[in-house]
């Protein structure tokens, strides 16, 4: 999803590799294929592709995923797909957009 970003550099993303056990999830969630399963552990493949949405670590039995949900403006983005880059805002008060 190299065609749905915000900022690069700016998610809070975290995997903790030891942790993972391996169950795919985060990979299932995921709207925007940031995870990949390779040798029976999930890999961080697009962390800039990250909208912080929060499924992944909701979705993670052993908490090995972390996020802060909205702080890369996931608002932003979905709007910026409905309404045009010119008319989306995303809200958090930053003037980050």
């Amino acid at each position: 999803m190299k065609d749905f970003r915000y900022l690069d550099g700016v998610t809070t993303l975290v995997l903790n590799e030891e942790k993972c056990i391996g169950c795919g999830e985060c990979e299932t969630v995921c709207p925007h294929g940031v995870f990949v399963l390779e040798k029976k552990k999930a890999v961080i493949v697009d962390k800039d592709g990250c909208m912080e949405c929060g499924a992944c670590a909701l979705n993670c039995p052993v908490s090995a995923v972390e996020v802060t949900p909205g702080v890369g403006c996931a608002a932003y983005i979905i709007q910026k797909w409905i309404k045009g880059r010119n008319a989306a805002e995303c809200g958090c008060g930053t003037g980050c957009c």
